[in-house]
C-alpha cells in the first residue's frame, strides 16, 4: 500500500514584541477592511472585540505606521479602518505564505520514507 507524505507548517512575521502578524491575525486585518469596525470584525470570526483589540493594538506598536486606523463611536458609531501600512502587511503576509507553501509542497514531494 503506497502511503503519501507531505510537509505541514506554519508561518508567521516576528516583530520587537513576538507575533507580529500571522494567519489569524490576517484574517482579522481582512474582516476590519470588509466590516469597517473591529467590532463587527470581531464578531464574524466569534472572536471577542476585548481579543480583536488586544491583536489590533499589537500589531499597531510593533508596526513603524499604524496599520488600523480606529476612530470613536458616537451618534454614527465608531469604525477601522486599514491604512496603507496595513493594506501592504496583509499583501506581504499572503506573499510570504504562497512561498511558504509552494516550498513544502515541493519540499515535500522529495520525502520517501
Amino acid at each position: 500500500m503506497d502511503k503519501a507524505y507531505r510537509l505541514r507548517g506554519r508561518v508567521w512575521i516576528e516583530g520587537p514584541d513576538g507575533t507580529f502578524l500571522g494567519y489569524g491575525r490576517v484574517v482579522l486585518l481582512e474582516r476590519i477592511r470588509e466590516h469597517g469596525s473591529i467590532s463587527a470584525a470581531a464578531r464574524s470570526m466569534q472572536m471577542s472585540y476585548r481579543h480583536a483589540w488586544k491583536l489590533v493594538d499589537s500589531m499597531n506598536r510593533q508596526s513603524r505606521n499604524t496599520v488600523v486606523e480606529k476612530s470613536t463611536g458616537g451618534r454614527g458609531g465608531g469604525g477601522a479602518t486599514l491604512t496603507e501600512a496595513g493594506e501592504k502587511a496583509v499583501a506581504a503576509f499572503w506573499s510570504a505564505y504562497g512561498d511558504f507553501r509552494d516550498f513544502l509542497a515541493e519540499r515535500g514531494r522529495q520525502v520517501d520514507l
